[in-house]
């Protein structure tokens, strides 16, 4: 039987440090490879599970290396005394982790043995027999809910919404770790009242579902997608007014039970 440490798989990036994507500091590793093609997508370098060439700052850097969980740990366990202190530990990102599902089943299964508290920032985009496998080893899901319309869901990510959507509640009614569901606030896509508040009464049906994360839209890896030779789709979209923010948080707060947070 094969030791889950020499389980490999494909990363695009470790970050360090990070005060993102879960409590406390945490180090984040980022699998590559996503169903998704969200319009919207700060890292389109995640998307293709093959690894690529990207230019930056001119220069051609390669994107994606294949490494074993014992390689990944090496560098997580550098950063645990940064967790003790603030309540960090490791977050799985990508891409879609679920694509790699042994991997970050693996990874996840490393930190725990090692005691180092589990997140991970996925869409659900899997069977739930997938999913169903990793809980045991996970402590906190940031799970995207991006739009409740499966027609629309479609149109701007390529996929429609209906496994994600079920998955939430398989998540949530096994009450095997935290759930807390995270809304990227695109502009045309979902960032009408109406559109939101679908989202967060959802959210709050969930068994044990007490938190909301809305996440403003930003044009951060515009650039990325020149440096893949690929379009931007949204160029031309605005960013939110100033306040959006805080009115989309107010009118969840004020319409559901959910504790509602801008960023994540």
């Amino acid at each position: 039987m094969k030791n889950y440490l020499d389980v490999s798989g494909r990363i695009f990036d470790i970050q360090r440090y990070s005060i993102h994507d879960g409590v406390g500091i945490r180090t984040i590793v980022f699998l590559k490879g996503c169903a998704l093609r969200c319009r919207w997508c700060c890292n389109p370098e995640s998307q293709n599970f093959a690894i690529e060439t990207m230019m930056v700052n001119g220069k051609p850097k390669t994107i994606g290396r294949d490494v074993t969980v014992r390689e990944v740990m090496e560098t997580v366990q550098r950063d645990m005394p940064y967790y003790g202190r603030s309540g960090g530990g490791l977050t799985l990102s990508g891409g879609e982790s679920l694509l790699q599902p042994e991997f970050a089943t693996a990874l996840l299964h490393a930190a725990k043995d090692m005691g180092i508290t589990t997140a991970m920032e996925s869409m659900g985009y899997a069977k739930f027999e997938v999913i169903k496998g990793l809980l045991p080893y996970l402590d906190t899901y940031l799970m995207d809910i991006k739009h409740m319309n499966a027609e629309k869901h479609k149109e701007f990510t390529g996929k429609e919404n209906t496994m994600m959507v079920e998955n939430a509640r398989k998540i949530a009614e096994s009450r095997m770790c935290e759930l807390i569901i995270r809304v990227p606030v695109i502009p045309s896509f979902n960032d009408t009242e109406k559109e939101i508040l679908e989202i967060a009464a959802y959210a709050d049906s969930l068994p044990g579902v007490s938190k909301i994360h809305i996440l403003p839209y930003h044009k951060y890896g515009e650039g990325k997608y020149e440096g893949l030779n690929r379009p931007y789709l949204l160029k031309d979209f605005p960013m939110l007014p100033a306040g959006k923010m805080e009115q989309l948080k107010a009118l969840v707060e004020n319409n559901t039970a959910l504790s509602c947070q801008i960023g994540g």
